[in-house]
Formats: structure tokens, sequence, C-alpha cells
């Protein structure tokens, strides 16, 4: 599959094209507001994974011919950037299946706290947003960006999806479970994404507030 990341040069972004580059046999494709942006990703993306062994090759857009050449789209932007980045994109998603990472947060005093849009939950924003006939999916909210980027790092996380097509997200959980480290499970409809992205905060407070604890992920048993 092609898999197009919109926002690829950020956090979650980078995280993702060097995972899904490295263990799989997907195409990946950087996408960003500017064409330049997309290139100087991808080069140091590529350069790093040819450090370690990998020779990939990965393309770079912008957002818009990023977002038609991908099966399957992730917004792998900030939360406060998902209806524009959507609507920029919205004539190049047929026959896509979106992703929706982001989750609304806001920070007051040393604790960072969810904050949902009105419609319930960021994922939600994105399926209104979104073309009637473009399938949305909720996952990869509650990862470590910075330790998903740590290319020597192992990982062993969970990945809860959310989505109210079964076809769409059967596709998103065989990405993700051809990703080393991740093992994606079944959460639910889209009504289900607010109890998702609620976790990210409790994570980042647990990591802020325990020693030892940075980086961390969801694992159930």
């Amino acid at each position: 599959m092609q898999i197009a990341l919109l926002g690829g040069t950020g956090d979650i972004g980078e995280g993702l094209a060097l995972r899904i580059a490295r263990d799989t046999d997907h195409d990946v494709i950087v996408g960003s507001r500017t064409a330049e942006k997309a290139t100087d990703a991808a080069d140091e993306y590529e350069s790093r994974l040819a450090d370690r062994g990998h020779e990939v090759s990965i393309g770079r857009a912008e957002n818009p011919e990023a977002a038609a050449r991908g099966d399957v789209v992730v917004l792998s932007v900030p939360a406060y950037y998902l209806s524009d980045t959507i609507e920029s994109v919205a004539d190049e998603l047929e026959g896509s299946v979106l992703v929706s990472p982001a989750v609304g947060m806001k920070r007051e005093d040393d604790s960072v706290h969810y904050n949902p849009p009105g419609v319930g939950s960021v994922t939600e924003l994105a399926a209104n947003a979104a073309p009637d006939s473009v399938p949305v999916v909720g996952a990869f909210h509650n990862l470590a960006a910075g330790r998903l980027s740590n290319l020597d790092a192992d990982i062993d996380w969970d990945v809860p999806v959310v989505g109210d097509e079964s076809g769409p997200k059967r596709t998103v959980r065989q990405l993700i479970a051809d990703i080393d480290g991740l093992r994606a499970l079944d959460a639910g409809g889209l009504a289900n994404a607010a109890e998702v992205e609620a976790v990210t905060p409790l994570l980042i407070n647990l990591a802020t507030n325990n020693d030892g604890m940075h980086d961390l992920g969801v694992k159930f048993w």
C-alpha cells in the first residue's frame, strides 16, 4: 500500500515514516505544506535508515499530491490544524482511508488535560470534515513520538483503533500489525474515540510526575 503522512515532518509523522519504511513493505510518502519541507524530511529519514542498513526510498510531496497517492492517508498534524488540512486535500481523498491520530489537549499549571472539540473527539471532528465518501479511522493516538522516532529503541505497545466501517478499520489494523512492536486492538466505533484520546494526557502526566516513566505507551493484558 501507499501510506501518505500529511504533516509527515512533525513528531508523530517522523516516527511513523521511519517505522513503516523500516518494518514493512508499504511505500511511504511524506507530505508537507511545502515541497521543500517534505523533501528535506524524506532525505533525512532515508539517511537515518541507511545508517542502520536499510536502503529505502521515501516519497515526498506537498500535502494534496501526497493525499492523492495514498491508499491510507494519516493526518499526522496537531488537532488545531486538522480541519484545515482535510479541507486542503478533500478533493484528493477519494478511494483512501483517512486516519486521525490527533488529540486535543490543553496545559494548566503543571498538568495536561484532555480538551475535546464540541463534536466529542478529534477523530469525530475529522469524520465531520472529511468528504462523506471517505472513511475515517482513529489510530496511533497514544504513541510516544520521541520513542517511536528512535530506531534504536524497542517498542511494545497496543494501538486502539476506532472506526464505523469494518473494511477500512481492518486495513489500518493490518498496517499497525506490520510495524514491529505494535499490536492493533479494535476499540469499537468512532463514538468511542474520546475514551481512547483521553488516555494520551494521562500518559503525559504520568511521565512528567514519575521518574523512569519517560516515553510511556499502553499495553493491555
